[in-house]
């Protein structure tokens, strides 16, 4: 069995650093998916409500065989439920989606600046209920920038424990991964091989080739050798099996700053200052 390395979060809590990641697996094939997954040896399932599958996330958890307390399970909040009241709502509807009585992460999805008049603090405090009650045991956001997180910073009392972030070879993130570092908050990488467009790179193809792996297992081991949280996706079983797959080999310091050197500051998904939800 792989043995996937932990991140400690900043309120003490483990999170495995590798993990499956359902967003677009339709909800008819989640469960095979994360079945398959658990086989492989992952222990982190992160979904969402918005993604729509929860509910077969859940269940292929429940028939997996594990213990609940073995697997981390992450969701997050529906753009539609900032508000206290309608937050609450869908933690609760999240948790019965999923069948289980707490989650071991739940974020914000996104920020939203421009709807609920940019009053993610109060959310944010509406998330710091479900972790004083247990019901979540760490919560953080995703999408935020670093003028987000300073303003949570400010205003409440539990700090994110992880802002998860589209981070990739074209869009390496350095400076707000440089703010959460010095936070505290660890950083979760969405979107980790830029969709696929970063696979046919000639500097990590080449260095694929040195190593004996393909393109998207060195783009993934330089995610966990930089301490990225990473949650590739696929419904393929060897590419499930081949995903996991890294950490039976290393990346030297050269090889690391070259892929990063290719960043281009190109996003794959919204910008978090103007996405509207």
């Amino acid at each position: 069995m792989t043995s996937i390395p932990d991140v400690l979060l900043n309120n003490g809590q483990k999170i495995p650093q590798f993990g499956f990641g359902v967003f677009l697996v339709k909800p008819e094939e989640t469960f095979a998916a994360v079945t398959s997954a658990l086989a492989s040896g992952y222990r982190h399932i992160d979904t969402a409500e918005m993604y729509g599958n929860e509910k077969e996330v859940g269940e292929a958890v429940a028939k997996s065989g594990l213990d609940r307390a073995d697997v981390f399970l992450t969701t997050k909040l529906n753009n539609d439920a900032h508000r206290p009241d309608d937050a609450r709502r869908a933690f609760d509807r999240s948790l019965s989606a999923l069948g289980t009585d707490y989650v071991d992460l739940f974020l914000i999805h996104w920020p939203l600046p421009t709807r609920y008049d940019g009053d993610y603090v109060s959310t944010w405090n509406t998330l710091e209920e479900f972790y004083r009650d247990g019901r979540a045991r760490s919560i953080g956001v995703s999408n935020f920038q670093a003028h987000h997180l300073r303003r949570l910073h400010t205003e409440s009392e539990v700090p994110p424990a992880v802002d998860q972030i589209e981070v990739n070879p074209y869009l390496t993130q350095d400076e707000l991964r440089q703010f959460c570092g010095e936070h505290q908050i660890a950083v979760e990488a969405w979107s980790p091989l830029g969709r696929g467009r970063d696979l046919g790179d000639p500097t990590i193809d080449a260095i694929a080739r040195r190593v004996g792996k393909t393109p998207a297992q060195v783009i993934l081991r330089w995610h966990i050798d930089r301490g990225d949280i990473v949650f590739p996706k696929s419904v393929n079983a060897a590419r499930i099996r081949e995903n996991i797959d890294i950490f039976d080999f290393e990346l030297s310091g050269e090889d690391v700053e070259a892929i990063t050197a290719l960043n281009r500051n190109q996003r794959t998904g919204p910008d978090p200052d103007k996405f509207a939800g």
